[in-house]
C-alpha cells in the first residue's frame, strides 16, 4: 500500500502537500499566541505582533526550502515578538532534522539568543527573567537533540535498506550461480553418459550400413552392441535423472552414477565390440582400489577418451596405460592418432573439444589436473592426475 502510495503521488505533489500542512499548523500555533498577546500589549505592540505574525507564517515555506537562512531569520524576528516563537522552534527541529549538525547548532544558539532578548524587554508575566532563560534553552537544546536524533535514524535505517537491497541482490546472484552450476552439472552428466553410448550406436551401425555383406555373425554382434548400447544408455540416463531430482542434500552432486576402476574392462570390452582398437598395458590399473570420487572420475576420463578418438580418429589405435598408488596419486594416459573422421555413417563430430573441457573441469572438481596436446608425429596425448589419499 505505501509503495503504491508513493506511486500514486509524485514527490513534488508530496512536498508541496507537507508545506501546506506545516504552514497551517504553524499558522494556528502563531494565530495562538498573536491572540494571547493582543490583550496584554499597547497599540504599537500589538500591530507590530499581527505583522510579524503574517511574516512568520510567511517564513514557514522559506525554513523547509532553506532551512538555514530561514532559521536564522526566525532568530531575529523571535527577539522582537513572541508570536515568532513557534516558527523559530520549527526551524530548529527541521534543520536539525535535515542539516548538518553545526548549522543546526547555530540556528539553535541564535533562537535561545532571541529569546532572552524578548525576555529581557517584554518579560512573562509571573516568570522570573532567569526560569524564562533557562526553560527557553532547555527547550530549544531539546529541539536540537530531537532533530538529530531523527536524522541520525534516518540515515541508519536508509543504511539497513540499502544493506538489505545488496544482500538481496547478492542472494539473486548466488542463486543465478548455483542455477548456471547445476544446469552445468547436468549437462555434464548428460554428455558423459549419452556421448559414449551414442558413439558406440554410430560406430554400429555404420559397420552394419557399409558392411552389408559381412558375415551374419558380423552383423548380429553389430546388432547386439547396437541392442545393448541403447540398454544401457536409457539405464544410465535414468540414473542421472533419478539422482539429479534427488533432494538429499548429502548426495554426491559431481559424480552421480556408480562406475570405478573396477568397470573399465567391460568399457574397453563395449569399445573392442563396436570396432574399436584398444591397448592397455593392464586393464585392472592400480592393484588396490582407489577412493570412489577419484574412481568414478578415472572411468569418466577414460570413457570420453574412448569416446572423442571414436569421434575424431576413427580408424586409430588407442593406447591406454593407467597406474598410482595412495599418497603418489592416479595417473591415466591416453593416446592415439589424429585424423579419419568420424566412423563410417556415423554424424559428424558435435562441438569443438566441449567433453575434453567437462573433463578438466571434473578433474579439477577431484582435486587432481588434465591436459592434451597433438604432438608433432600428428598423435593425440591425454594425461590426467587424480589425488589419492592413503
Amino acid at each position: 500500500m505505501h509503495a503504491v502510495t508513493r506511486t500514486l503521488c509524485p514527490p513534488w505533489m508530496r512536498r508541496r502537500v507537507w508545506v501546506v500542512l506545516s504552514t497551517v499548523a504553524l499558522g494556528l500555533l502563531v494565530g495562538t499566541g498573536l491572540y494571547a498577546s493582543v490583550g496584554s500589549g499597547t497599540p504599537a505592540l500589538v500591530w507590530a505582533d499581527v505583522t510579524l505574525a503574517v511574516v512568520a507564517v510567511a517564513l514557514v515555506p522559506l525554513v523547509i526550502a532553506r532551512p538555514l537562512a530561514g532559521g536564522v531569520l526566525g532568530g531575529l524576528l523571535v527577539a522582537v515578538s513572541p508570536v515568532v516563537t513557534p516558527v523559530a522552534s520549527f526551524a530548529v527541529l527541521f534543520t536539525a532534522r535535515r542539516r548538518p549538525f553545526r548549522q543546526a547548532l547555530a540556528v539553535a544558539l541564535l533562537g535561545a539568543a532571541g529569546e532572552a532578548v524578548q525576555g529581557a524587554w517584554r518579560p512573562m508575566p509571573g516568570l522570573s527573567y532567569g526560569w524564562w532563560l533557562l526553560l527557553m534553552t532547555v527547550a530549544f537544546g531539546a529541539l536540537l537533540g530531537w532533530g538529530t536524533w531523527a536524522q541520525a535514524r534516518h540515515a541508519l535505517l536508509e543504511a539497513l535498506r540499502d544493506r538489505a537491497r545488496r544482500a538481496e541482490r547478492e542472494q539473486e546472484r548466488r542463486v543465478a550461480e548455483a542455477r548456471a552450476a547445476e544446469r552445468t552439472r547436468i549437462a555434464r552428466e548428460m554428455h558423459d553418459v549419452l556421448a559414449h553410448r551414442l558413439s558406440l550406436l554410430a560406430a554400429a551401425a555404420g559397420a552394419m550400413e557399409y558392411r552389408p555383406d559381412a558375415p551374419p555373425e558380423r552383423l548380429s554382434a553389430a546388432a547386439g552392441v547396437i541392442r545393448t548400447s541403447a540398454h544401457q544408455a536409457l539405464t544410465e540416463l535414468r540414473e542421472v535423472v533419478t539422482l539429479l531430482r534427488g533432494d538429499d542434500p548429502d548426495a554426491p552432486v559431481d559424480e552421480p552414477l556408480g562406475q570405478t576402476l573396477a568397470d573399465l574392462p567391460r568399457l574397453v570390452e563395449e569399445a573392442r565390440a563396436a570396432g574399436q582398437r584398444v591397448e592397455i598395458d593392464d586393464v585392472r590399473g592400480p592393484s588396490v582400489e582407489p577412493p570412489a570420487r577419484t574412481g568414478r572420475t578415472a572411468y569418466r576420463i577414460v570413457q570420453e577418451a574412448l569416446t572423442n578418438a571414436r569421434k575424431h580418429a576413427d580408424g586409430h589405435a588407442v593406447t591406454l596405460a593407467l597406474a598410482g598408488a595412495p599418497g603418489s596419486g592416479l595417473r591415466i594416459a591416453v593416446r592415439n592418432g589424429t585424423g579419419g573422421g568420424p566412423a563410417a555413417g556415423g554424424p559428424p563430430p558435435a562441438g569443438p573439444g566441449s567433453g575434453l573441457i567437462g573433463l578438466a573441469e571434473r578433474a579439477a572438481l577431484a582435486g587432481g589436473r588434465l591436459t592434451h596436446h597433438v604432438d608433432d608425429s600428428g598423435r593425440f596425448h591425454l594425461d590426467a592426475w587424480l589425488p589419492w589419499s592413503r
